[in-house]
């Protein structure tokens, strides 16, 4: 059984990767974590909008590609090695996904269009402070969601939110009130977004388990981007190793460098298989998804924070300034292991998607 992509497949990685290495290079990225007021790259939001990217898994009826979701983990893959500064992970795949999900025809045709031609940026708004997910204060009256949430991701540039209330999932239209945050990676800027929205009710779910379902869907799109961002960071790190010399030798052919690169190949590979897994579950709408979703989360998010702090070490004393380039990954690793919930949130869902299977 082959568990690779198909050579189609393999030539939409390609061509992604060709189109991010001419649009989105350390420049574009540095551009908005230089600049305060700059919180994604406009030109490229624009430009993976014209590629289609933003519709590779929305249906053709609702003007997407309708190619499937093992395409769209292969863009994540190479948005994610890339270190894309854009709002695609809000948008596409938990916005996006919402939608498709629990969605009425009339919000698809409303919507879905809009997100797959980039018209509309997306934030999916849960949190209302630290820890799980708790007692819901937002909620909503006659037709208006109030409540505040922190925090949210791009919500300071959303134009379309997927919010939790207290009793189910909510469409809310239009920029909120949103005071940005400090964070480790303002290039994917989060905020505390506060609502006095009108609402639209999406799909009759439970709230929390209608997040859980988004959640178990943006997990393995997010361990793809991390698999991206951490075979970056293995690439980085050999480059580095054999252009560095030391007392005469290339810092490469020194055994701990070398023990460092095996360790995060090692890591990597594990991540890899456990992505494919997720991405079969996940294109098939397998009952296996939340476990393929969970062991693909937890092993993305250790792969790509282990790659990228073992790269700022084999880069030695400049690893960790300014003027180096590892940084930007290792902010990276941090934003997208909280952003769809803590590593630990998703180990305590392994075990219970394990213990539960066992039990069956």
């Amino acid at each position: 059984m082959n568990f690779d992509y198909s050579d189609d497949q393999k030539m939409l990685k390609d061509e992604a990767r060709r189109f991010l290495a001419a649009r989105c290079d350390v420049a574009v990225v540095r551009g908005v974590l230089d600049h305060d007021d700059r919180h994604y790259d406009e030109a490229l939001w624009r430009a993976v909008a014209e590629q289609g990217w933003l519709g590779a898994a929305i249906p053709e009826e609702h003007g997407g590609l309708g190619l499937g979701h093992v395409e769209l983990c292969g863009l994540a893959e190479e948005l994610g090695r890339a270190c894309a500064p854009i709002p695609f992970a809000s948008t596409v795949y938990f916005v996006a996904e919402a939608l498709m999900l629990f969605g009425s025809d009339a919000q698809k045709a409303a919507w879905l269009p809009r997100i797959a031609a980039g018209e509309v940026i997306g934030a999916f708004a849960t949190s209302e402070g630290p820890g799980p997910i708790g007692a819901i204060r937002t909620r909503v009256v006659d037709g208006r969601l109030t409540g505040t949430k922190i925090p949210v991701t791009d919500g300071n540039i959303a134009d379309l939110f997927v919010v939790l209330a207290e009793d189910g999932l909510y469409l809310v239209e239009g920029r909120a009130e949103a005071q940005v945050l400090q964070t480790l990676d303002p290039t994917r800027p989060a905020a505390r977004v506060t609502f006095d929205h009108a609402a639209e009710r999406l799909g009759d779910e439970d709230g929390v388990a209608a997040m859980q379902a988004v959640l178990d869907r943006a997990a393995v799109l997010l361990a793809f981007e991390q698999l991206g961002g951490a075979d970056k960071c293995l690439e980085m790190a050999k480059g580095y190793a054999l252009d560095r010399y030391a007392f005469g030798r290339q810092i490469g052919g020194y055994q701990a460098i070398k023990h460092k690169l095996a360790d995060i190949y090692v890591k990597n590979e594990v991540a890899r298989s456990n992505a494919y897994y997720g991405a079969w579950a996940l294109n098939t709408s397998a009952a296996e998804l939340p476990l393929a979703a969970a062991t693909a989360r937890v092993a993305a998010s250790e792969a790509f924070w282990f790659a990228s702090k073992e790269n700022i070490q084999t880069h030695g004393g400049i690893g960790f300034t300014w003027e180096a380039d590892p940084q930007l990954y290792y902010r990276r690793s941090r934003q997208l292991s909280l952003v769809a919930g803590a590593p630990a949130t998703w180990k305590e869902r392994l075990v219970g998607q394990l213990e539960t299977r066992n039990a069956a």
